[in-house]
């Protein structure tokens, strides 16, 4: 979800309208700027994913990352078919998938956690990536539960590296039962460059295998 395909970038650059208009909306030292190729977009989901920005991100950008971008781009896009991406501070979102589920308005804390992440080119593990993004939304979303979004219970079928929610889920453990503070540090390695496999020991005292075990044994948060 963080990257878009090249075909996707390409329709966006070389001439998608913006049937919708273009809404520049500035508050509190942030700019968000929403604009889109679907004039029948729904306004409520619209005004629902801007107040979620400004709800979310200065918070976001607080404990994660001061230095991220001030301004966002948000696109609402009849071309797009997944879920929502992020790339450079930009956040396309399906106009299908949010038509369909407009109660799903945490999509938007997810993907500016991306934008806070700002890894770059850094080839960290993609799992984790994602799962300190909806470990995030776990911790500041504003309406999860209208979603039916949580974490999944635990199963022994999973493994930290599946990712998303049960990465997520495997974080909130990590926080609550071994080293608070640990995923702020994990996300600033990998912002860094610095982050190994070793990185796990080095700030809990266990490998991440040994954390799964001991979760697996008893995953209770």
């Amino acid at each position: 979800m963080k990257k878009l395909a090249l075909l996707l970038l390409t329709s966006l650059i070389c001439g998608t309208g913006f049937a919708a208009g273009i809404d520049t909306i500035k508050k509190d030292g942030y700019t968000l700027i929403v604009s889109g190729n679907d004039e029948h977009f729904d306004e409520g989901i619209k005004q629902k994913l801007i107040s979620t920005f400004f709800t979310v991100y200065p918070k976001i950008v607080k404990e994660y990352n001061k230095k991220s971008l001030k301004t966002v781009n948000f696109f609402i896009d009849t071309a797009y078919h997944g879920v929502a991406a992020t790339d450079n501070g930009r956040v396309v979102f399906s106009v299908a998938y949010m038509t369909k589920h407009p109660n799903d308005i945490d999509v938007v804390t997810h993907e500016v956690m991306h934008i806070a992440q700002d890894y770059g080119s850094f080839d960290g593990p993609g799992w984790l990536t994602e799962g300190i993004a909806d470990y995030v939304r776990n911790e500041h979303g504003v309406a999860n539960p209208a979603a039916n979004w949580k974490l999944p219970d635990y199963k022994p079928t999973q493994n930290y590296d599946n990712a998303y929610r049960i990465t997520a889920r495997f974080l909130v453990w990590v926080e609550t039962k071994i080293k608070k503070g640990t995923v702020k540090k994990l996300d600033s390695q990998m912002r860094d460059h610095t982050y190994t496999a070793e990185s796990w020991k080095k700030l809990t005292g266990k490998t991440v295998d040994e954390l799964w075990k001991d979760y697996s044994a008893n995953p209770a948060i």
